[in-house]
């Protein structure tokens, strides 16, 4: 069912009015500030229609509504504006981009200090590169006991990765250390996620009788590899703590706790949303604990020969999205420019 342009304002003013205030709206509210040219009783039917249909709810029986998911999702998609930003918010943009544009590694750690302080929403600056997966310098297979071996793997900078696996056949170590040479010849200055099914077959044809343990190899060097490849700044990671919907001590403690795993906050930043230019808006994501009552904008940038950097804002799902929105296209004018 389509929404009339009547019930669009209203909703848009609800939304912008509980981003501001974190309180229930009700009609005289609306009413008073808003001049949409109708009674406080035609906007409160207007807002009994639009909880109907999945738009608001009323959390208590004599408060007024606030914004659901589909609420907020509308409001993103289709009614948000932009928010024309202040002198002195560009000029500290403007600043720090032009002062650290040949880093990338100093460029996006000292945005998200500056987008934290502006905003007062948690910020997290993620970069991809090549250079930080490690590649492989040699390795080496050790025979523990009948039908266990231990896997060393050495990499370029020095770093030693050891893990333990079971085979169904006991090799004996003049068989490993041939195996292990075959190996390194192969996969020296080679990065794991290099591997492809071609490699891996001459790999086994090499190897010859003891190829079944390949896959095995192969899967340990996966795991054993750091091969993620990115840079995750966190900042202001108490700010959610000012707004109302985090005094709870529970909701508070779990959101810590999710940004301490990285790997968990790179999936949630990867979380698929709405599609806004080059935004990633995922609101209240009712599908996983970890981030149903939280919003999270994404703008990704590429800069410096390719390398890939992402800039995220983490808050409750009433955040300023277009606040975010004014902010992150500024930004990506100032980069496209340099």
């Amino acid at each position: 069912m389509d929404l009339s342009d009547r019930q669009l304002n209203i909703l848009k003013a609800i939304v912008k009015d509980y981003i501001e205030t974190a309180e229930a709206v009700g009609s005289r509210t609306i009413s008073k500030k808003y001049s949409l040219g109708v009674s406080a009783a035609t906007i409160r039917n207007e807002m009994s229609d639009l909880e109907d249909m999945g738009y608001l709810v009323q959390p208590h029986t004599s408060s007024g509504r606030i914004p659901t998911q589909k609420g907020y999702m509308l409001y993103v998609d289709s009614l948000m504006g932009s928010t024309e930003l202040e002198d002195h918010e560009k000029e500290i943009l403007r600043g720090c981009i032009q002062g650290n544009f040949k880093n990338m590694d100093s460029l996006l750690g000292e945005l998200s200090k500056i987008l934290s302080r502006l905003t007062n929403y948690t910020t997290i600056a993620v970069y991809d590169d090549e250079r930080l997966k490690h590649t492989i310098k040699y390795i080496q297979l050790v025979n523990l006991s009948p039908e266990k071996i231990l896997l060393i793997v050495v990499a370029d900078d020095g770093e030693i990765k050891s893990q333990e696996f079971n085979t169904l056949v006991d090799l004996p170590q003049s068989k490993l250390n041939v195996i292990s040479n075959s190996l390194s010849n192969k996969l020296e200055g080679k990065k794991i996620t290099e591997l492809d099914d071609d490699m891996i077959s001459y790999i086994k044809y090499e190897i010859g009788e003891y190829s079944e343990i390949v896959d095995d190899l192969i899967n340990l060097l996966n795991s054993s590899m750091d091969n993620r490849g990115y840079k995750i700044k966190l900042n202001g990671t108490t700010n959610i703590f000012n707004y109302p919907e985090f005094n709870d001590m529970v909701r508070a403690k779990s959101f810590l706790n999710m940004l301490e795993e990285k790997d968990e906050v790179a999936r949630i930043i990867d979380t698929k949303g709405i599609q806004k230019d080059n935004l990633n808006i995922v609101i209240g994501n009712s599908q996983d604990d970890m981030s149903k009552d939280l919003s999270i904008i994404t703008a990704t940038y590429n800069v410096q020969d390719n390398l890939q950097g992402k800039i995220s804002f983490i808050g409750p799902t009433r955040m300023d999205y277009s606040k975010i929105y004014s902010i992150l296209n500024y930004m990506s004018l100032l980069l496209d420019g340099n």
